[in-house]
């Protein structure tokens, strides 16, 4: 039976694959943070979000304990979403530059975000073991994302966990050495054009290794690669 969007959402929220990483975000969930006391936290694992015809796939590493661990979706609620959505309003890719909730009216043009790991992971460091139990989650993604010519992955684990799943679905031999990960890299498959990016996070923004303009540099070029493509 063909896969759909509704049933991947379904299978992504229900999951209980690892055990670690579930007993983590029910845990954050139960004791919140002062500042969101109030809120009733998501507390299980994040489903991806965008536009079903997006040519830009956006892959992160996980979701964040107290913003989508809390929201719901994926970068909502947090520094790093601030940053992401940001770039992407400026970039004509989002209606508003702001995520904040899961109902704020936040819509994504010609973009999709999903993640390597789909629960929040303790320090933001899921296993290996993790990773490959959720890379099957980013393989129904890459079949039901038709449009896509672009995956932009936010750091050196979605930078792999990429190139991992560019090798299982596009018939990508993956050089030896590895192609390293860099802000800007790109590497070719038959298909699609994988682009690196320092993560949106804080230790990187706050510090300025990851500017604005840099990601506003980064996003351009998904843009240029994707035209190049059609």
């Amino acid at each position: 039976m063909p896969d759909n969007w509704q049933e991947l959402e379904s299978d992504v929220i229900a999951c209980q694959a690892c055990p670690r990483l579930r007993e983590h975000c029910l845990a954050v969930a139960a004791t919140k943070r002062r500042a969101y006391a109030g809120w009733d936290y998501w507390g299980k694992p994040v489903p991806g979000f965008g536009d079903l015809r997006a040519w830009l796939w956006i892959v992160g590493l996980a979701p964040g304990a107290h913003g989508a661990n809390r929201t719901g979706r994926i970068f909502t609620g947090d520094r790093s979403g601030d940053f992401l959505y940001a770039a992407l309003h400026r970039a004509a890719l989002a209606n508003q530059p702001t995520s904040v909730s899961r109902d704020d009216g936040l819509k994504l043009n010609g973009c999709f975000i999903s993640a390597s790991a789909r629960c929040a992971p303790p320090d933001n460091k899921p296993s290996t073991e993790e990773l490959h139990r959720c890379a099957a989650y980013l393989d129904r993604e890459w079949n039901l994302l038709r449009s896509k010519r672009i995956i932009l992955a936010l750091g050196r684990i979605a930078w792999d966990q990429s190139l991992s799943l560019i090798q299982r679905r596009d018939d990508f031999i993956r050089p030896v050495p590895q192609p390293n990960f860099a802000h800007g890299a790109i590497v070719q498959s038959k298909s699609i054009a994988l682009v690196g990016s320092y993560h949106v996070s804080q230790q990187n923004t706050f510090t300025g290794r990851l500017t604005p303009a840099m990601l506003d540099s980064v996003v351009a070029t998904c843009r240029s690669l994707c035209d190049e493509k059609n």
